[in-house]
């Protein structure tokens, strides 16, 4: 079967053979002109690696702009809740010294509505309180005030919370103060 010659891939061979038949048989270049041909290659080159240094550095800085833009939007109440964590500490005071005094239970119920809404809200917007009763002292969300020897828990466990902890979706707002337990010296 005969082909058809193509007639865009034949004027464009031509054109390549006419200009091959203009050059010289031999090109003699000087050391200079080599030297010269050196140097751009080499200016080039140089080029090249700044230009993927560059690209390089914008992506990282695209990348670096998009993580603390989310973590703006993540924890962006968090010096709000640094403010309010000492009203809960206040609400849980009022609480525990309404429950010693029988003659008010109609205020130690209001306050406890008051503190479970303020609680409530405060967790839908990220805000986790840090348990640490009974659990394995841990320094990145404890901070131990004393020691407490006792057999009756484990050396290292929490015997008791002092003051609560709090973080924002992972991120330590404020430790929980703790007792850890001690084993009794022999």
């Amino acid at each position: 079967m005969d082909q058809k010659p193509n007639k865009t891939t034949d004027a464009a061979e031509g054109a390549q053979a006419a200009a091959v038949e203009d050059l010289p048989a031999t090109v003699v270049l000087t050391a200079e002109q080599i030297q010269e041909l050196k140097d751009r290659a080499a200016k080039a080159d140089e080029n090249w690696d700044r230009f993927l240094r560059t690209a390089a550095d914008l992506d990282n800085y695209k990348k670096r702009a998009a993580r603390e833009r989310q973590d703006a939007v993540t924890f962006a109440n968090e010096a709000l809740f640094q403010r309010l964590i000492p009203t809960l500490d206040t609400f849980d005071m009022a609480i525990a010294a309404a429950a010693n005094d029988s003659g008010s239970q109609s205020l130690r119920t209001g306050i406890v509505m008051v503190a479970t809404q303020l609680k409530s809200a405060l967790a839908e917007a990220g805000l986790e309180e840090i348990d640490a009763t009974g659990q394995k002292f841990d320094p990145t969300l404890h901070e131990a005030v004393s020691q407490k020897e006792t057999k009756e828990v484990p050396d290292g466990q929490v015997v008791q919370q002092i003051r609560k902890g709090y973080r924002i979706r992972q991120r330590l707002i404020r430790p929980a103060g703790v007792i850890v337990a001690k084993a009794p010296a022999a």
